[in-house]
């Protein structure tokens, strides 16, 4: 397709070769004409005979327009398209901090794409992984951006139109630096900052100014949330028991002070407000939850709210939330979560519906600004990529007055990525499997725990006892390789899922296959799982690290690949010992097999027999064992 863009590119200019590029279109005065102008804030788009016109009221507009001109310009009759956005603010939150670092080049791939979708915000989530001069140890070794590298990026956004930000934490979520002795002097607890400390106080200021100023933005979220262990450690030590609302409110004026001084315009978590607020002291989400005035008195008000809310797929839940978070009296900002958390695939049975009721919502309330986390949660054995279905429908939902329709999702995320939505959608299976709740909206997460369960002890043999899991993974492997596309771009991206899948049709259901031959006597069966089923697994699990090898190294820095490198590296070992262990019983070496011994119990009370799905854990350790990882004698 060749292009003649006539008016005032000159804002657009760099972005728009960009894109072109990457859509094989090339700029020719023998194309066809597109002429371009401003709008009073409307995006308007379309096709008149030989002519096109796009007319956009902020520069970001101008890069979904162009995408929406080249993915119908060639349709018969000609189109026209006029949106108004309904947020002022709306994208993606990347997680930076839980071991996927984004390399710049993968960065700026996805600022791309989410030019093509019409976003015109990002934020970059880093606890540690930015330079603070004079803090060796803080983001030592963990694939810290430079400061030139946030600068690239932050240049690379504004070619768009995107407005990216850093959001860091200034309290708690800061284990990974607490946990060098040589920082002991910043330390509360294991993952809290020491309030009321002059040298806290310094390393905070510090903090905002290194992390701020690459950027044009003047918006930084300052962070504060899940900070119950807040006041209870060396704090307590020191100055006795202080309310850790008195705490949450002194430290906050403190960090607001830098943050004033520096112009800065900044949002934090709410969900510490509301805890405090309700009578446990632990109940974000709490429907009899009341702000007390006192409380909401001594709030300052110069500081954005940001309700996050990722489960809920009801309006009337938002809309009691919102309520709830109004006496406050702050501006409230939402963010809503495409579900990239603690699993290998993406939960998009839960992250779709809770989008549209969220923002159903948002639009109703006034609530202008948005955003989509995508934590990491325990490691990013995920990606932020495969979530480029979620991405889209928060994009549509921003340009729709109402709900957009799943139809038009599907063919703009098709255009935009190269991936139709189906083959996205197949990757909720990965964890929507026998068991689970309807959509998989109680979130369990059986693509981690069965990967990395030990086949002898079985810890999650009984919440799976009885469902068809390999079969379930063999239908999935195959629904993926059916859909993948050697010439997309992203087919690359199925590859780790369908690896996955073709070792979880073999090693889900195989521990609850050696306790019954065991408590059989079957020694036969069990010299013949040993001699051909577990080589078998192992041999996909190599396979399967090799592909999730080439693909974090592709995307990510190498910084924390070596965690999960030792994943499955545990898993190839313990499957080695296993079938060294069941040979030595078949034929009479050893007495007995005390693992098998022992009577198979439900992991947790999150299960099906009490219909919360499949089952979910939070942490590999948890998963891959019930003994000592490591001991801490004192968390704080």
């Amino acid at each position: 397709m060749k292009l003649n863009i006539v008016g005032d590119i000159t804002d657009v200019q760099a972005g728009m070769k960009l894109l072109l590029k990457d859509l094989k279109v090339t700029l020719s005065e023998e194309g066809l004409l597109v002429e371009v102008s401003s709008s009073e804030g409307e995006l308007e788009v379309g096709l008149e005979g030989n002519r096109a016109y796009i007319r956009y009221g902020a520069k970001h507009q101008f890069f979904r327009a162009l995408g929406l001109l080249v993915q119908n310009g060639l349709k018969s009759g000609g189109f026209h398209i006029l949106e108004k956005q309904q947020f002022d603010a709306i994208g993606p939150m990347f997680d930076l901090s839980r071991n996927g670092v984004l390399t710049l080049n993968s960065f700026k791939f996805l600022l791309r794409k989410m030019a093509l979708m019409g976003l015109n915000n990002v934020m970059l989530y880093m606890e540690d992984t930015y330079e603070i001069e004079g803090e060796a140890y803080f983001g030592y070794m963990r694939g810290r951006y430079s400061a030139s590298e946030l600068k690239e990026i932050d240049d690379y956004a504004d070619q768009f139109g995107i407005e990216a930000f850093p959001s860091i934490q200034t309290l708690a979520h800061l284990e990974e630096f607490l946990k060098w002795e040589p920082v002991k002097a910043y330390k509360d607890t294991k993952g809290a900052l020491l309030a009321q400390d002059d040298h806290t106080d310094k390393l905070v200021q510090k903090m905002i100014a290194s992390v701020s100023a690459p950027f044009r933005s003047n918006k930084i979220h300052i962070g504060m949330d899940e900070a119950e262990e807040l006041g209870r450690g060396k704090f307590l030590d020191r100055n006795g028991f202080v309310s850790r609302f008195d705490i949450m409110t002194t430290h906050l004026e403190k960090v607001l002070a830098a943050v004033r001084k520096l112009g800065l315009k900044p949002m934090m978590w709410s969900d510490m407000f509301l805890k405090l607020a309700s009578g446990s002291g632990e109940d974000y989400y709490g429907h009899d939850t009341q702000i007390p005035e006192e409380m909401a008195r001594r709030i300052p008000k110069d500081v954005d709210m940001v309700y996050w809310d990722y489960n809920h797929v009801e309006e009337s839940d938002y809309e009691t939330l919102i309520a709830k978070h109004r006496p406050l009296g702050n501006n409230l900002v939402f963010a809503g979560a495409v579900w990239v958390f603690n699993t290998f695939g993406v939960n998009y049975g839960l992250s779709l519906p809770a989008t549209e009721a969220a923002l159903t919502v948002c639009k109703r309330e006034g609530i202008r600004e948005v955003y989509a986390t995508m934590w990491g949660d325990d490691g990013m054995e995920s990606n932020p990529y495969i979530a480029l279905l979620g991405l889209q429908f928060y994009a549509e939902h921003a340009y729709a007055e109402g709900s957009p329709s799943m139809e038009t999702v599907a063919e703009r995320v098709a255009f935009c990525t190269g991936i139709e939505a189906d083959a996205y959608l197949q990757l909720k299976y990965l964890d929507e499997t026998p068991g689970a709740e309807p959509n998989n909206q109680k979130q369990s997460n059986p693509s981690k725990f069965l990967l990395y369960q030990d086949v002898l002890l079985g810890l999650f043999d009984k919440q799976i006892e009885g469902l068809p899991m390999n079969a379930h993974y063999g239908q999935v492997e195959q629904a993926i390789a059916a859909r993948r596309d050697p010439e997309a771009e992203l087919d690359y991206l199925f590859e780790v899922p369908q690896l996955l899948c073709g070792v979880l049709k073999h090693k889900s259901e195989v521990g609850i296959a050696l306790k019954r031959a065991y408590d059989g006597g079957d020694k036969a069966e069990l010299k013949r799982i040993a001699l051909e089923v577990l080589p078998l697994i192992s041999e996909g699990v190599t396979k399967l690290r090799a592909a999730h090898r080439k693909q974090w190294l592709g995307m990510f820095k190498p910084f924390g690949w070596e965690v999960i490198d030792i994943r499955y590296g545990g898993v190839v070992s313990r499957l080695d010992t296993a079938a060294m262990r069941l040979v030595e019983y078949a034929e009479g070496r050893i007495e007995r097999i005390e693992e098998l011994e022992q009577e198979r119990l439900v992991y947790s009370t999150v299960n099906r027999f009490n219909e919360k799905g499949a089952g979910w854990c939070s942490y590999y350790y948890r998963m891959a064992s019930p003994n000592v990882f490591f001991h801490v004698i004192n968390p704080f």
